[in-house]
């Protein structure tokens, strides 16, 4: 089943749309919240959650893309999770990749800068197209789908230290262009 028509049911309310989704798109929606999380029912709970909020929101929304509505909605679940799990003295290892970017990117905690949050997105992703395809996919890899260094190193055939230092490259790279732009760290 196609994503057109999987908007469609849940246009007209109809549960198969549940089922549709979670057949089409819940081994990914796994991945990405084993990959925040690191546990099983947290990640089970979160693609559960993520059904939920597609049957609560797609009517009156129309994601232009399925996966990445979904992506971004299992993404920010997990997030949430961990910090609420982070809060209560539970490590799951996302520390790390979120201590990475913090160098580079503001924080958005107030409602007042969510305009800037957007702007920001908006600016990474044209950094991002200025970067090289290789570059792009590491940089999503690790910080969108929070892959580990050791899983980047066996999926690129390149050692994990020189994974390290690419990466801090361009955390040093997008850092400079977001001061050029005068997106204030």
């Amino acid at each position: 089943m196609d994503d057109t028509q999987i908007i469609e049911l849940f246009w007209s309310r109809n549960e198969s749309a549940i089922q549709a989704t979670t057949a089409k798109y819940g081994r990914l929606l796994y991945s990405i919240a084993w990959q925040i999380l690191g546990n099983h029912e947290d990640c089970e709970e979160c693609v559960n959650d993520v059904c939920l909020k597609a049957w609560q929101t797609i009517p009156p929304q129309v994601p232009s893309s399925l996966t990445a509505y979904l992506g971004r909605i299992v993404r920010n679940l997990s997030i949430n999770r961990w910090h609420a799990k982070h809060a209560q003295k539970r490590y799951g290892g996302t520390e790390l990749l979120l201590s990475e970017l913090g160098d580079c990117i503001p924080s958005a905690e107030t409602v007042e800068q969510e305009v800037d949050a957007r702007e920001l997105a908006v600016f990474i992703g044209e950094w991002l197209t200025r970067q090289s395809k290789d570059n792009r996919i590491l940089f999503m890899r690790r910080y969108w789908f929070g892959d580990s260094l050791a899983s980047l190193s066996l999926q690129t055939g390149t050692a994990a230290n020189k994974l390290t230092s690419r990466l801090y490259r361009l955390r040093q790279d997008l850092k400079k262009a977001l001061e050029k732009e005068g997106i204030t760290l």
